[in-house]
């Protein structure tokens, strides 16, 4: 009989997560530790469970914008490399300990530079703290590989600089480029010099699109910008009709996606925050995932959602009624699109994701 699907049998599922915000993801001890090292003094508590509740509550808003405000404390927090360093080896500790087999973490290394620090020493710091953080799962019986995802802010003019510095660090553990920030009225292709780049030196990017902008942010990501992926995605369900009769009609844009097999970065939990969707249950994960697109699921700022990958799954089963079977169809789907070889995706699809919900489901 398979395994009842409770959070702590969900926890032991092998997952892989592609959509994780690295300054999104502090443990509130944490940020409370680091703003008394450092000196930062804007808090709005010192009280770890009460930190955590502000960052939900004002998470909680309804607008992307005023969601990335919550960033201004974490990333006040992390100006120096061991702060990097501890952040990045918690993330993976807790990621591993959630069941996490395989994770790309995206950050903005030019959101850690207020005191001094070089784009190099950020990023040599992160990677360091993402393989201790390796090493002390494997030691905890958590094994994960982490894979860094470099991004540049949409509304700053560093986008070539930030790509440069992925494809520089590309063989230290660093897989990929994005784009973040806020979508409404910085589009992707103010960075085509940036996304040309990196097409000509063979490097992996997915760009933050149709989240808080609708058709035309995902049209440019793929069509003017080539992205392999799109992070959140969900607004391309204004390009699918269906009807009362229950029939489904694609445009062409949604047609593209499906048929191309471009994966959706989705974050349910953080979407209805920034409200992007109104309830899990009317998320369009519902339906995309019914028509069989490219589907994943993410956490994609696990302090400000207050989420792991283990509610996200909890969440879904609860409203869409998933089994052990859709759980692996999303987890597969995920390391089909990571950024790693090929050889490294087979691998732990054939050896860890289906093996562990072959056991889950015996």
């Amino acid at each position: 009989m398979p395994k009842p699907m409770t959070p702590d049998a969900i926890r032991t599922a092998p997952k892989v997560l592609l959509h994780d915000h690295l300054d999104g993801g502090l443990r509130p001890q944490t940020v409370i530790d680091l703003a008394r090292e450092s000196g930062y003094q804007d808090l709005p508590s010192t009280d770890a469970d009460e930190l955590a509740t502000w960052f939900r509550d004002a998470a909680d808003s309804g607008s992307l914008e005023l969601y990335l405000e919550t960033f201004a404390h974490t990333c006040g927090v992390m100006q120096d490399e061991a702060a990097l360093i501890r952040v990045a080896a918690e993330c993976a500790e807790d990621l591993a300990a959630d069941g996490v087999v395989y994770a790309e973490v995206r950050y903005a290394p030019e959101l850690f530079q207020e005191r001094g620090l070089s784009l190099d020493r950020v990023v040599t710091a992160v990677q360091e703290g993402f393989r201790q953080g390796e090493a002390r799962a494997a030691e905890a019986g958590h094994r994960i590989r982490i894979g860094t995802l470099l991004c540049a802010m949409r509304q700053n003019a560093r986008s070539l600089e930030i790509a440069e510095l992925a494809v520089r660090y590309r063989d230290a553990g660093v897989v990929g480029f994005d784009i973040a920030g806020p979508e409404a009225g910085y589009p992707p292709t103010r960075n085509l010099d940036a996304f040309e780049y990196l097409r000509q030196q063979n490097a992996h990017f997915t760009i933050h699109a149709g989240e808080a902008f609708g058709l035309p942010s995902i049209w440019e990501a793929i069509q003017h910008c080539g992205a392999e992926r799109l992070g959140h995605g969900v607004r391309i369900t204004d390009d699918i009709k269906v009807s009362d009769d229950g029939s489904v009609q694609l445009g062409r844009l949604a047609n593209y996606v499906r048929d191309r097999r471009i994966p959706l970065e989705m974050c349910p939990t953080s979407n209805l925050q920034t409200g992007a969707a109104p309830s899990i249950a009317e998320h369009p994960i519902g339906l995309l995932t019914r028509l069989r697109f490219r589907v994943t699921v993410n956490t994609d700022n696990r302090l400000m959602s207050h989420c792991t990958m283990t509610s996200e799954f909890a969440a879904l089963v609860e409203a869409f009624g998933y089994d052990w079977a859709d759980l692996q169809w999303f987890t597969v789907n995920a390391m089909k699109s990571a950024f790693i070889g090929f050889d490294e995706r087979l691998a732990l699809i054939n050896d860890v994701i289906k093996p562990g919900y072959a056991a889950l489901m015996a």
